[in-house]
């Protein structure tokens, strides 16, 4: 599948490891030894997510020294309890890198206010981060800073900056399903009136818009002066990566969040459900460039709503994380469970 559809990387997080171990008996074997070697659950997750992640890096190897380490990606997250705690993500983050000991591994890191320090802290140790959980264009501006504070560190320590990559995940479907709920709400109130008119006529664009302002901003951000002078001496922009690309509102497109967001220097994260639709009936076009216009007027749109874009997001960014984190409890307890059962075998 990676060569027949051009699959450039991997990503991970506790709610797939969840499902695998919970369902699949893929480790099985690995299972049974940590029981009789007595492994606690907590050190038995480390173990199957560093073997499962390196054998995955090892896969696409072939794609990171083809592309010169601008692609061939896989990423691992970060525990999840450790989103609101800076120092412990940095010790976390090159643990997990040295750990699964492959350069192509790009460690994940939240982008919450606790994070982005933690994120330049690590690009600056020359460790590669997929900064997560990034709903609004201010958000992702403060990434892209601290991202570039990352490199001009890395490279004043003496550091090849073509070692080190980036890529800023910003969650687009999830902003649609809380803005469409609070649009028809101001529908329902309203009913007729000019305000709810304007709420129908933004049903399902908010999520696109903004990541289509991201994405002129990302152009704007990545060509200032600054920035070339970095990339003279071999630094590489940190790439858009379009997330939560599956379609949740099933009176919307199926492919909607791949088609509307193809562009130059971007990345999407499809799910497998996502990807077959998009081989069956996609159309491959740059719908990003040039965008942003529409976009902005759009979110100006918006904000005569009642709840400002920013709010959702910030709502957004907390909901998510609280999510890794009980996708992070299960994985451990069902990693628990899996040893129970091998010892009393």
């Amino acid at each position: 599948r990676i060569a027949e559809d051009g699959i450039r990387g991997v990503t991970s997080n506790p709610t797939i490891f969840e499902k695998a171990v919970s369902s699949g008996r893929d480790y099985d074997a690995q299972i049974r030894e940590l029981a009789r070697g007595g492994t606690a659950p907590l050190e038995a997750y480390k173990a199957i997510v560093t073997d499962d992640i390196r054998a995955a890096a090892d896969v696409l190897r072939p794609v990171y020294d083809a592309s010169r380490g601008d692609d061939g990606y896989v990423s691992l997250e970060v525990d999840p309890d450790l989103a609101r705690d800076t120092k412990a993500t940095i010790v976390r983050a090159r643990e997990l890198f040295d750990a699964v000991g492959r350069p192509n591994v790009m460690i994940k890191i939240p982008g919450t206010k606790e994070g982005l320090p933690a994120m330049e802290e690590t690009i600056a140790a020359g460790i590669p981060v997929n900064v997560t959980l990034i709903f609004s264009v201010r958000r992702y501006e403060e990434v892209a800073a601290a991202y570039m504070r990352g490199v001009e560190r890395w490279i004043a320590a003496g550091g090849d900056p073509r070692n080190v990559a980036s890529v800023a995940s910003f969650f687009v479907s999830r902003i649609d399903t809380a803005v469409d709920g609070l649009l028809l709400s101001t529908v329902e109130r309203w009913p007729g009136s000019p305000k709810a008119e304007t709420a129908l006529s933004l049903l399902g664009k908010t999520a696109v818009a903004s990541a289509q302002l991201a994405y002129a901003r990302f152009r704007a951000i990545f060509d200032t002066p600054a920035w070339r002078s970095l990339a003279l001496l071999g630094a590489r922009v940190q790439r858009p990566l379009w997330a939560s690309t599956g379609t949740k509102n099933p009176k919307y497109s199926d492919v909607k969040y791949i088609e509307e967001l193809i562009g130059p220097d971007t990345v999407n994260t499809i799910p497998p459900q996502t990807m077959d639709a998009f081989r069956d009936h996609g159309v491959v076009a740059d719908t990003l460039s040039g965008a942003g216009a529409d976009a902005k007027a759009v979110l100006d749109d918006y904000a005569l709503m009642e709840t400002g874009i920013e709010e959702v997001c910030a709502r957004l960014e907390e909901a998510g994380v609280k999510s890794f984190f009980d996708s992070y409890r299960k994985l451990l307890a069902a990693v628990e469970e899996r040893l129970n059962i091998a010892s009393s075998g």
